[in-house]
């Protein structure tokens, strides 16, 4: 099966991250993502919400998507997560996947500062999707990597918007009820 490994720390998720992974699905680019919660990304201070309550938040934006799965496999991993060491992993564990790696174009402009970049590129396809604002040049990428830009719909929100303009209908009913009810962003 190809399972495309989405990241982040979904802080909180939002419309952006399931119509990307729906459109990946729906579009045969692969047959499953798996939304992969982060405890802690090493690109990104400790500021996020609980986890727990960040994975149920994936849950409940997931609920009844066909083909997207919220993964808690790096629950028990070391901290900060990195995607070598979970791409690693989940190939041990799953050798009957392939694996892919799901990432915005604004993660390829510094996709060489991540942790063993060169064994991704060389071992993973790579799935990029655009973003608003960051120019996508995968002619840098090295020879023999397989990346593919997906054509996907393109959303100008983050997570960081949200939290900061409170942009609530970019997000999904049940996870807006879930913020108020455990009291999280000062929503």
């Amino acid at each position: 099966m190809r399972i495309a490994i989405y990241g982040g720390t979904f802080n909180p998720i939002h419309i952006g991250h399931t119509s990307l992974a729906q459109s990946l699905v729906e579009q045969q680019i692969v047959d499953e993502v798996w939304l992969m919660v982060s405890p802690q990304n090493p690109h990104k201070g400790p500021d996020a919400a609980p986890y727990e309550d960040r994975l149920s938040m994936a849950l409940l934006a997931t609920k009844g998507m066909k083909g997207i799965h919220v993964s808690d496999f790096e629950r028990n991993l070391p901290i900060p997560s990195y995607t070598y060491t979970t791409l690693t992993l989940l190939s041990e564990q799953y050798p009957q996947h392939q694996f892919y790696l799901v990432i915005g174009a604004d993660n390829w402009t510094n996709f060489h500062r991540w942790y063993h970049a060169t064994d991704i590129l060389s071992t993973y396809p790579i799935l990029i999707y655009q973003r608003p604002n960051y120019p996508l040049d995968i002619s840098t990428a090295p020879e023999g990597s397989s990346i593919k830009v997906v054509d996907t719909p393109l959303y100008d929100i983050s997570s960081t918007d949200i939290r900061k303009h409170k942009k609530l209908r970019k997000i999904n009913p049940d996870v807006l009820k879930y913020i108020r009810a455990h009291h999280l962003y000062n929503f």
